[in-house]
C-alpha cells in the first residue's frame, strides 16, 4: 500500500535516463565509485595511523611529573587585608 513497486521504479528509472541522458549517469557512476574508493582507503589508512598512534602513547604514558612548589612569597591575607584598609 505505501511501498513503491517495481513498475514505479522503472518509471522513475526511465524519466531520470531521459532527464539527464546515459553519458551524464555513467560519469555520475565512475565518479561515485572513485569517492568510495577513496573513502575506503582513507579508512584504512585511519586504522593503520591508529595503531601506531597508540604505541606511542602507552610509550609517552610512563613519565614522572615534577613536584609543584609552592611560591613562599605568598603575602598573608591578613597583610593584605590591612593594606587595602590603608588605602581607604
Amino acid at each position: 500500500m505505501g511501498g513503491i513497486s517495481i513498475t514505479q521504479l522503472l518509471i522513475i528509472a526511465s524519466i531520470v535516463v531521459v532527464l539527464f541522458g546515459t553519458k551524464k549517469l555513467r560519469g555520475l557512476g565512475s565518479d561515485l565509485g572513485a569517492s568510495i574508493k577513496g573513502f575506503k582507503k582513507s579508512m584504512s589508512e585511519d586504522d593503520n595511523t591508529t595503531s601506531t598512534s597508540s604505541d606511542k602513547s602507552s610509550q609517552d604514558a610512563d613519565f614522572t611529573a615534577p613536584p609543584i612548589e609552592p611560591k613562599a612569597n605568598l603575602a598573608c591575607p591578613d597583610e593584605a587585608k590591612n593594606k587595602d584598609k590603608e588605602h581607604v
